[in-house]
């Protein structure tokens, strides 16, 4: 038996050294992160007061409405967008001291973001001369987590998906609570 024994061994060590170093040929989908950041002229307090209800993204463009409800620590939220697409989303942190708040997308047809498994953290920071500064950060996966993707669904498309989205969102926000009389783009 010791020979059998022995011999298995030198084979699933000859097995392992054929196979390790194809592992490092391996590829997939690998975990993106996108941040993206806007000053603006306004206290830290006021922009959080826009930014801190995460029931409401009404200073995000793409979105008509938002519905949900619930206290913040169990909330979650459906944005209903233009043409009638929607994101349902859940919170999963929230701080109001350091206004900053995380959540996560439990839904969303990667047509609309063509992302997987999405989660993102806004934080707004006071700076000097009371202004503030708001960060948008996020990870995810592209929309198609398989090996050789559909271009719609790759990582170079789903990067600068979020990115346009945060950019977006972050340059309507600034005119929104800058010129808070005019309508900001929505």
């Amino acid at each position: 038996m010791t020979g059998f024994i022995g011999n298995m061994s030198r084979f699933g060590f000859i097995a392992m050294m054929i196979a390790a170093p194809l592992a490092v040929f391996a590829h997939g989908s690998s975990r993106q992160k996108v941040t993206e950041s806007v000053e603006i002229n306004a206290s830290a307090e006021t922009v959080w007061k826009v930014v801190g209800d995460f029931h409401d993204m009404s200073w995000l463009p793409e979105v008509i409405t938002t519905e949900g409800g619930a206290k913040p620590e169990f909330a979650h939220r459906k944005l209903v967008l233009q043409g009638g697409a929607s994101i349902s989303e859940s919170l999963t942190k929230y701080d109001a001291d350091n206004m900053s708040y995380s959540y996560r997308i439990d839904d969303v047809d990667v047509k609309v973001l063509p992302v997987t498994n999405y989660s993102s953290t806004i934080t707004v920071a006071p700076i000097e001369g009371n202004k503030s500064k708001v960060e948008w950060r996020g990870a995810f996966y592209r929309g198609d987590p398989n090996d050789n993707p559909p271009p719609e669904l790759n990582d170079e498309t789903s990067i600068a998906a979020v990115q346009g989205l945060y950019r977006k969102g972050l340059d309507n926000l600034k005119q929104k609570v800058e010129t808070p009389t005019a309508e900001a783009t929505h």
